[in-house]
């Protein structure tokens, strides 16, 4: 029988027999029941959800109030809300009410956790908000293969020369999973970034239009090298790429929603803005993003912030209609 915890279920080896739940098993994953209930059953799609945005990307309580919208919506689409954080040393899919606020009240005080600080964070035993990069790793491991967050990470501003660039370009170029987001994050360089993801070999496909979205802003001026038009067409093309079985995953671009989208300049003035006061502070590496997303909901009255709780929401909605799409595809019964 799996050993159970706190409303956490352990899987192991002897009680799922599933290939994802034995991957999890050997990881060391706690998988919530209705994950691991979900996954062996296949009748209703799993979507990841990263804890990053929860204890850094947004002030409290707003956080917490979000990621429950966040998980509200995918229910209502059909999904089962898995949110992604590593809790005592335990990498966590599928977080219950009271371990969902134990990130959103640590906040900043919660280790920020990409894929190189996994191990360090397990062995210490210590709680951690996962970033892009170790959301989808975690994830894909347990079987997991729609991811819906705010924005991508890449390439940094100047990270030609800095060398700063995200480890979520990596992560996905060898993890067969489809990451839902707004596009990069307006504080990156996005035509570097969509070459980086070129070289890499991941398809960066844009819903309802031709540019790739750029975060608050609907446009980025840059061109998709693929587009779709709904959850249907979204589906087809992530379960074609995943039968390559090439390794990498798919970005699904979806622009901000109408009514709450950035004006690029006012955008591009306040980021900019953003960005000096992080260098003139000496935020870098892992505390940058953190500060620089404060620094602008600061500078657009709150603006922005309400922006990203849009969108991310928006990308909740069509990110479960993909996987919703996908399982159908899977079971043999859509095109």
């Amino acid at each position: 029988m799996p050993s159970t915890s706190s409303g956490v279920i352990v899987v192991t080896p002897t009680s799922a027999p599933g290939e994802a739940a034995l991957a999890a098993a050997s990881a060391g994953i706690a998988l919530h029941p209705d994950i691991a209930a979900a996954l062996r059953s296949g009748t209703r799609p799993v979507v990841a959800l990263e804890s990053t945005i929860v204890a850094h990307g947004m002030p409290w309580p707003d956080n917490l109030e979000t990621a429950l919208a966040v998980e509200a919506e995918v229910r209502k689409g059909g999904g089962v809300p898995a949110t992604v954080a590593v809790l005592g040393g335990v990498p966590t899919v599928g977080l219950t009410r009271p371990q969902l606020e134990r990130i959103a009240r640590g906040g900043a005080g919660v280790r920020k956790v990409s894929t190189r600080d996994l191990g360090a964070v397990i062995a210490a035993g210590r709680d951690g908000a996962t970033t892009v990069a170790a959301t989808a790793a975690l994830a894909s491991r347990a079987g997991i293969s729609v991811f819906v967050t705010g924005g991508l990470g890449g390439v940094h501003r100047g990270g030609e020369t800095s060398l700063d660039v995200s480890a979520d370009l990596d992560l996905l170029a060898r993890t067969p999973i489809a990451v839902v987001c707004a596009g990069a994050k307006s504080v990156l360089d996005i035509p570097r970034t969509l070459e980086a993801l070129e070289t890499r070999g991941v398809p960066v496909v844009a819903v309802g239009q031709d540019q790739v979205p750029a975060f608050f802003t609907r446009s980025s001026g840059c061109t998709a090298p693929a587009r779709v038009d709904s959850p249907g067409e979204a589906a087809s093309l992530v379960a074609a790429h995943l039968r390559l079985g090439l390794g990498g995953g798919v970005i699904l671009a979806v622009p901000c929603p109408p009514g709450h989208e950035a004006a690029a300049a006012a955008a591009e003035a306040a980021t900019a803005g953003a960005l000096a006061a992080a260098d003139a502070a000496g935020a870098t590496g892992a505390a940058a993003t953190p500060f620089i997303l404060a620094a602008l909901a600061k500078a657009t009255g709150g603006a922005s912030l309400a922006a990203n709780i849009a969108l991310v929401k928006n990308n909740a909605a069509f990110g479960t209609a993909v996987a919703v799409a996908l399982a159908q595809k899977e079971r043999g019964g859509g095109a």
